[in-house]
């Protein structure tokens, strides 16, 4: 997005002004997330400039946090980019960001991954991203209602928002709808995984085993990718055994409505299980039959 039109689309989200992107039928009774989503692209243009400045910097800083997992320099700036423009855009909302934790109250909180992928970042691997999602509480708990997943290294965003579908492209004015596969077979089906330790760990390694030789194809593309590939169509499935609610709540938005579904592996729902299973909806219960964590 230009700079003018990102600081355009600042004020207008400060200011609560609705200019819709897309049309919609079913859009007028339904709540509107187009200012939402407008800002959430002002938020990713800004930690775009950050990241991208410090990826393949020689004197990058990275620490190691207790969790054993890197950090570097460039997470916690592109965070604290996006926490200061919140609050000047959307004061009374909450805010949890994976450097900086939880702040404020309320029914909308925003939910932060400054760089998810840190460690292909540190490497000088292009495949990161920052995920930014909005969620509203309701009466079935939180869910995720606006995403969006932007990797400057691969020059590529994705974006969603809860009954407006969801999308790829440079900008809200230019921009390719998203649909998943209609892959109906395992046999048939590719499916991303992230790394084998987590599967192990669960228990869950021969299941995994199993669903890798049943499947017609197995790469192991991690972190946010194979979440957006479901919802491009290029790849049918995908589960991950351990992640935090930054790291699925703006990938959730996005294969939700591209047409896929997103559970735990435990099939509820959402982005609250602690772990991951998406596919383009045809395959969601096989998936779960190989990794699920009780039968369905």
């Amino acid at each position: 997005m230009p700079a003018g039109g990102a600081r355009a689309a600042t004020r207008r989200a400060a200011h609560g002004r609705v200019a819709p992107a897309y049309t919609n039928g079913y859009c007028s009774h339904m709540p509107d997330y187009h200012d939402d989503l407008r800002l959430g692209h002002v938020l990713a243009d800004a930690a775009d400039a950050a990241t991208m400045e410090r990826f393949k910097a020689l004197d990058l800083k990275v620490e190691t946090k207790p969790d054993m997992t890197p950090v570097s320099e460039a997470d916690k700036a592109a965070e604290e980019l996006i926490r200061g423009q919140l609050q000047r855009a959307r004061p009374r909302d909450a805010v949890l960001g994976e450097e900086f934790g939880s702040e404020g109250a309320g029914p909308r909180r925003w939910i932060i991954d400054p760089i998810d992928g840190t460690k292909n970042y540190v490497r000088g691997v292009p495949v990161w991203a920052t995920l930014i999602a909005l969620m509203e509480r309701g009466e079935g708990g939180d869910r995720p209602v606006v995403g969006i997943v932007s990797a400057p290294a691969l020059n590529r965003r994705w974006w969603a928002a809860d009954g407006l579908g969801a999308f790829t492209g440079r900008s809200l004015t230019s921009a390719t709808r998203l649909r998943v596969s209609q892959v109906g077979r395992i046999q048939d089906a590719s499916f991303a995984y992230s790394s084998l330790t987590g599967w192990e760990e669960r228990g869950k390694l021969p299941s995994f085993l199993d669903l890798s030789r049943d499947c017609w194809r197995t790469r192991g593309y991690g972190d946010f990718w194979p979440y957006m590939m479901i919802a491009e169509g290029s790849v049918d499935i995908c589960a991950e055994p351990e992640l935090s609610l930054w790291d699925m709540a703006a990938c959730a938005v996005v294969v939700n409505e591209a047409g896929g579904r997103f559970t735990g592996l435990d099939g509820k729902p959402g982005p609250h299980s602690g772990n991951a299973a998406a596919s383009n909806g045809l395959l969601h219960e096989d998936l779960l039959g190989y990794l699920g964590d009780s039968p369905h």
